[in-house]
């Protein structure tokens, strides 16, 4: 009967050992995911501001006054139009020259 007794109280101790680790890991494991939550959380918001600040460089009024600063670009106007001619005949020279294959002055193959 000790024997019987021993068995059973190594069998308790094992039992409660490992109800302990149990209880350990699962502690463990639900402060991780509540971590998890939290910089799931701030990772959202992060997410959300990102995209509003995308959205406002992306405005037109911000790419016009990029393109005026950096790239000394305006908005063309009758006034500064410039048109240029070709010379008289060239037209009718170039149309022909390329209705019969023959090369154009200055174009390369």
């Amino acid at each position: 009967m000790t024997k019987f007794n021993v068995l059973l109280l190594v069998a308790v101790i094992a039992s409660a050992l490992l109800l302990v680790k149990t209880a350990y890991d699962a502690r463990r494991l639900f402060t991780a995911d509540h971590r998890a939550d939290v910089e799931a959380g701030r990772l959202q918001g992060e997410h959300k501001r990102l995209e509003a600040e995308r959205e406002l460089q992306a405005t037109n009024q911000r790419v016009d006054r990029s393109a005026r600063e950096r790239l000394k670009m305006f908005t063309a106007t009758p006034a500064i139009t410039m048109y240029e001619s070709a010379p008289a005949g060239s037209a009718a020279a170039s149309a022909a020259g390329l209705a019969t294959g023959a090369a154009t002055p200055g174009a390369r193959r």
